[in-house]
């Protein structure tokens, strides 16, 4: 599973670079520009690692990093690799939330290196699935739509990681039902799983009428849509 990365910096040259390189090296990439639109996907992507710089438009970084560890404590690593240099900057950079701060410039495969430090510092290899402002955390036991926590059952929970972790493939209501009962020796009724799925849309569907994300494949089961 692809580790999501969140990259604020406004210099496009840079930030096309590193994109590229980190890509290849199997995270996926979202790039911004400042922090008002940092922080408008951020809970759209639910990134593993911000990485950013501090000098930006529309909202300093340092109040986007405050504002990140308002919001997702502990949650998100966070890399400033900037030009502010001065050993002030660096102390207050992480007073305020940063696991780690570089200066401007860097070589691509030294970030690299400090992101995997970090990452294995915070525990952070993180195993979130993210589908269109849908995050689950398996780990963790979590669901957030669009910022605000989801309250599920066990086997809504069970059910919901185990369609977003096949997206795009229709699961047959035995199939689920292995799933969610797999010890159990009476039988299990495929009802069942219909009366979660009901009460699972209701939870993270705009109109559970007409589902977007977890769709009825007549005479074959369920499939979840990644994107809506």
């Amino acid at each position: 599973m692809q580790q999501q990365i969140l990259l604020v910096d406004p210099n496009t040259q840079w930030t096309d670079k590193l994109a590229a390189f980190l890509s290849e090296n199997s995270f996926t990439v979202i790039i911004t520009s400042s922090a008002e639109e940092a922080m408008k996907i951020f809970h759209q992507s639910y990134p593993c690692m911000v990485i950013m710089e501090l000098n930006l438009p529309n909202g300093s970084g340092e109040m986007f990093c405050k504002w990140i560890r308002a919001n997702q404590t502990a949650d998100v690593s966070i890399i400033m690799v900037t030009e502010k240099n001065h050993v002030e900057d660096k102390i207050n950079g992480l007073t305020i939330g940063a696991d780690d701060y570089l200066t401007k410039p860097v070589y691509l495969e030294e970030l690299l290196a400090h992101m995997h430090a970090v990452l294995r510092r915070t525990g952070l290899f993180c195993q979130k699935i993210i589908h269109n402002g849908l995050c689950i955390k398996p780990r963790k036991g979590e669901v957030y739509l669009n910022g605000a926590p989801i309250q599920l059952t066990k086997h809504e929970f069970m059910l919901l990681y185990y369609l977003m972790d096949h997206p795009n493939q229709i699961i047959s209501r035995e199939a689920l039902i292995e799933q969610l009962y797999p010890n159990i020796e009476k039988e299990i009724f495929e009802r069942s799983i219909d009366a979660h799925i009901k009460k699972l849309r209701a939870k993270i569907e705009v109109d559970r009428k007409q589902p977007k994300r977890i769709v009825t494949v007549r005479g074959e089961g369920y499939k979840y849509i990644p994107d809506e």
